[in-house]
């Protein structure tokens, strides 16, 4: 009788289960495709599988990372969207106030700049108008929003500034602040202290929607010259790599799982 050979090592591996009846594949980004983050339209999320969304796709990569539920949430319709933020369940529902607000907290967030032609990915810490009457539910500033600890990081020698100059002069980081209109951006070029970012927010006024970002620029030929899981891979990266920020103005802080758990 024929000895039965063992199956290889790449059929346990979950995409290459994803033929047979009844299996799913799971969201790991080895399906995803690099023309999908299209400089005419924006991020394309509609017309594909479940598995190859970015939706999906980075919602998995941050709850096997963080060991946490992540709420996406986006701006844009139809196929292709044109903003795109995880946000952190556990510090949402941490808000005696504002836990139904997907504003009073911190993100990830990916979008692509049409205009400049450049994707960007990071973190992202917002306010909505500091006085009322409100435009959408929910939407003014509340005691317990993640803007008033980001606010009071930026000062001198504070953990967070360190943090900023690290992203911002030594790998190449932007940071963006003020009015979502009339945003301030820094970069390598102009940053020199927290205290750059303080005098920005003084020119915003009380009605306006005003937001910080801190993201790594990915230029359109960047972005051609991977495949995309090489492209999923650079964005968890840069995820990773603005943790920090985030966990500075958030009520619960982020955790990474065990290394070997993370995809």
């Amino acid at each position: 009788m024929a000895v039965k050979k063992s199956p290889p090592l790449k059929a346990w591996l979950p995409l290459a289960r994803g033929a047979g009846a009844g299996a799913v594949e799971l969201p790991t980004g080895e399906a995803f495709r690099g023309e999908w983050i299209d400089f005419e339209n924006g991020i394309r999320v509609g017309n594909l599988e479940p598995h190859e969304r970015i939706t999906q796709i980075f919602k998995y990569h941050l709850e096997q990372r963080y060991r946490q539920s992540f709420v996406c949430d986006r701006w844009g319709r139809g196929v292709f969207w044109q903003w795109i933020c995880w946000v952190p369940r556990k510090n949402r529902e941490a808000k005696p106030v504002s836990h139904d607000v997907n504003w009073s907290c911190a993100k990830f967030f990916i979008s692509v700049d049409q205009e400049a032609r450049v994707f960007k990915a990071g973190a992202q810490i917002e306010r909505g108008p500091a006085e009322g009457p409100e435009e959408f539910p929910g939407c003014v500033l509340k005691p317990d929003w993640d803007w008033h600890r980001l606010v009071a990081g930026l000062r001198a020698a504070s953990p967070l500034e360190r943090e900023l100059l690290r992203l911002i002069r030594q790998d190449q980081f932007v940071a963006q602040i003020g009015d979502w209109e009339r945003m301030q951006v820094f970069d390598a070029k102009n940053f020199r202290s927290a205290a750059q970012l303080r005098a920005a927010l003084k020119k915003a006024g009380k009605r306006d929607w005003v937001g910080f970002q801190i993201y790594y620029p990915f230029p359109e030929k960047e972005v051609r010259g991977m495949t995309g899981h090489e492209l999923v891979q650079a964005v968890a990266a840069v995820f990773a790599e603005t943790t920090p920020v985030m966990n500075f103005s958030m009520q619960v802080p982020l955790e990474m799982a065990v290394a070997g758990n993370v995809h």
